[in-house]
């Protein structure tokens, strides 16, 4: 008895590409809500599977809480810590810890500590990570990213963000 192994030339398995590469200085970067987020995959690279964007969190920031419609989303914190809102309450994510935040969940971060934060955010599917390329700032070498201002979520901001499946929900007064 013999077995015939397929060689590689006959097995689309061993010659069919597909992989992104995202170099380490590759990506989009903007400025949103006072955060610096360099999106490095959008939905569009990955058949719509994912989005990943790469976070830098400065003290005192991090978004308004808000919910994702359609989207999962998962934290995975490089360095520092952050305040977690899960629903109603808060808990803190230090470095190395992992959050996952189930779609229509409503959630925030807030850096409260002493040193920028930094992180990766996952979006399942993607799509989301759009909203930073669309509605934010153009970074300026050299200069300190600045909050946003209450202002600054305009008509434009929100519309973007609801494009986007996202919706602010901010504490009740």
């Amino acid at each position: 008895m013999s077995i015939s192994l397929p060689t590689a030339g006959d097995d689309p398995r061993y010659t069919t590409r597909g992989a992104v590469y995202v170099p380490s200085g590759a990506g989009i970067t903007k400025w949103f809500s006072g955060d610096v987020y360099t999106t490095k995959l959008r939905a569009q690279d990955t058949n719509g599977a994912l989005g990943v964007v790469d976070a830098s969190v400065p003290v005192g920031s991090g978004p308004v809480p808000h919910t994702h419609a359609d989207q999962d989303e998962t934290f995975f914190l490089l360095s520092g810590e952050l305040e977690f809102l899960d629903g109603d309450k808060t808990f803190m994510a230090y470095a190395g810890d992992l959050v996952f935040v189930p779609r229509k969940i409503r959630h925030r971060f807030t850096n409260v500590g002493l040193h920028p934060a930094r992180m990766l955010f996952f979006y399942t599917p993607g799509g989301t990570e759009s909203t930073f390329i669309e509605g934010g700032d153009e970074p300026e070498a050299g200069v300190m990213v600045q909050p946003w201002s209450p202002e600054r979520i305009d008509e434009r901001v929100l519309s973007i963000l609801a494009k986007y499946g996202t919706e602010a929900l901010p504490d009740l007064p």
